[in-house]
């Protein structure tokens, strides 16, 4: 799960590959005017078979100038000494232009070993990965910056959000929420809210609290946060009292949206022989 919502930060914005490199390891780049997730699948005709974790296109004036594969490294792997420089080779072929790697290490002793120069075998063809450390990444404190890229406030808030700087991270992080989709919106909370202290945590439900009347993003989700606390909470209760809960019954709980009923439905739970009773249904 860590692994895939590193890898999605980076496909939900295509250039936060390319800043990164840029403004954090200080690499090189062509001018572009887009960056957009290309296919993963470096396969070539013959049968290896070869898959990155994100495929970045760099475009100027719709010609491809720049590729970066992207990967997300929690282990060590031996294998990746020869599949890096053959991502790299291959996405060179395919997309005609030179290609560039990112590897993301959040783990000290997996960023060091990630870093190790890859000998090719050829003289003067050596890789040497750019690593992007959780010592990094930048600590994003600024609303404006964070509003301008919700990715790289999230991806702070998952370094340092433990730190004592993930209040100001959150505060700083939560505004820009409200500009997303409802469904990338409540996983970057979710994201946000699981990577703060204790403190911190406390901080943003206030902050929340005082959102709840003030943008529709905190109302939707303040509301719905409460309906699936309730539901968790009567199955809870269910499980408790050694009711039998089917796994058709779960599902119409955990999809009933009415919090009146669910309040009613766990009422009845506290006193209730079978769920039946429960669920207004006839015995």
């Amino acid at each position: 799960m860590r692994h895939e919502v590193l890898v999605d930060l980076f496909k939900n914005r295509p250039s936060l590959a390319a800043e990164i490199l840029v403004e954090v390891l200080g690499a090189a780049l062509p001018t572009y005017t887009e960056a957009r997730v290309a296919s993963i699948d470096l396969t070539e005709t013959r049968p290896a078979e070869y898959r990155a974790d994100v495929v970045v296109l760099l475009l100027d004036a719709g010609e491809p100038v720049r590729v970066i594969i992207v990967e997300v490294q929690l282990w060590k792997d031996d294998n990746k000494a020869f599949t890096w420089p053959a991502y790299l080779t291959v996405s060179r072929d395919q997309h005609r232009c030179p290609a560039g790697l990112l590897v993301v290490a959040p783990d000290p002793l997996v960023a060091d070993w990630c870093a190790q120069p890859i000998e090719i075998g050829v003289t003067g063809f050596v890789l040497r990965p750019p690593v992007l450390r959780r010592t990094s990444i930048p600590v994003v404190t600024d609303p404006a910056e964070a509003a301008r890229r919700p990715e790289l406030g999230v991806l702070s808030a998952m370094a340092h959000g433990e730190t004592e700087q993930g209040a100001t991270i959150a505060s700083a992080v939560l505004p820009a929420l409200q500009g997303l989709d409802d469904e990338r919106a409540r996983f970057y909370y979710d994201l946000l809210y699981h990577s703060l202290n204790e403190a911190a945590r406390r901080a943003l439900e206030a902050m929340m609290k005082g959102y709840e009347y003030q943008s529709d993003f905190a109302k939707k989700y303040v509301a719905q946060g409460r309906i699936e606390e309730a539901a968790r909470a009567l199955l809870t209760v269910l499980h408790a009292r050694g009711i039998a809960v089917p796994e058709a019954a779960r599902e119409r709980i955990l999809a009933q949206k009415d919090p009146e009923r669910l309040e009613r439905w766990l009422e009845k739970a506290a006193t209730a022989g079978a769920l039946a009773e429960v669920l207004d249904e006839p015995s």
